[in-house]
């Protein structure tokens, strides 16, 4: 066997409480090249075949990412397997069937705040900051953000925010919904792994089913929607979680559920 001198550009701890969190490290930005992206697509496809009870993104040092690799793309001969990793990196993670939040730690710009649209719930700090700059540079966003960020925050706002390509601060993230929480900047991570540990410690197939249920029945009619749902609904009510939640609802009363996750 061989030793490898390459850094470790993909930190995963895997905590007692059921929280997988997932740390880039390259530095020094955090720049998304093909080998970050390999790293965080088998990251993510680990977590598909074995769910965990949560997922945590985040970035080691001052910034979450800085987007692509810019060096990369500009040589032709590079550019198609760099974008196909944007892809296929992202699409993995976007499928992750538990919850996934992103602790966005400074600047996500450009593929960064790409990644962060992938994920369920995004935890910023006061000094947090989101931007699609490739506008700025005479191209567009390649990592999906046309599409992502246009199904979050609807079209005109996904236009102003593409077209203009300034950061979107922490605050105004919050109000156009990019944000789900704005904390200090030191609570970033703790806060991230605190709403994922609550998460783990749920019912982790009806999460699961819930997730199901809203990402693929967004894009289905109502119909087909509720159709979705009231499958799902039939299948999560024959685990175990479901049997000791309606047991102790009759028993206790609501919230006192002790589950185990099947």
């Amino acid at each position: 066997m061989t030793e490898s001198n390459a850094p470790e550009l993909l930190h995963v701890e895997r905590r007692d409480d059921g929280v997988v969190v997932a740390t880039m490290d390259r530095p020094k930005v955090n720049a998304l090249d093909t080998a970050l992206l390999r790293a965080l697509e088998s990251f993510a496809r680990s977590c598909i075949d074995d769910p965990p009870g949560a997922v945590v993104i985040t970035g080691a040092g001052r910034m979450f990412a800085a987007g692509a690799e810019l060096a990369v793309f500009a040589d032709p001969a590079l550019r198609p397997g760099q974008a196909d990793a944007f892809r296929d990196a992202f699409g993995a993670l976007e499928r992750i069937p538990c919850p996934t939040i992103a602790a966005v730690n400074g600047l996500a710009l450009g593929g960064g705040a790409e990644l962060a649209w992938c994920c369920d719930l995004r935890i910023l700090g006061e000094g947090s900051a989101f931007g699609q700059p490739e506008v700025l540079l005479g191209i567009i966003p390649g990592g999906g953000a046309t599409q992502r960020l246009t199904r979050l925050v609807g079209r005109a706002t996904a236009k102003r925010l593409i077209w203009g390509g300034a950061p979107v601060k922490a605050a105004e993230a919050l109000a156009l919904g990019l944000a789900d929480e704005v904390v200090g900047d030191d609570e970033i991570l703790d806060r991230a792994c605190a709403l994922a540990a609550g998460y783990a410690a749920g019912p982790r197939v009806a999460i699961r089913a819930a997730k199901r249920a809203i990402d693929e029945g967004v894009d289905l009619s109502l119909a087909d929607g509720i159709d979705l749902e009231l499958d799902l609904f039939m299948e999560v009510f024959e685990t175990d979680d479901a049997r000791a939640g309606v047991e102790s609802f009759f028993e206790h009363g609501p919230g006192k559920a002790r589950f185990t996750g099947t």
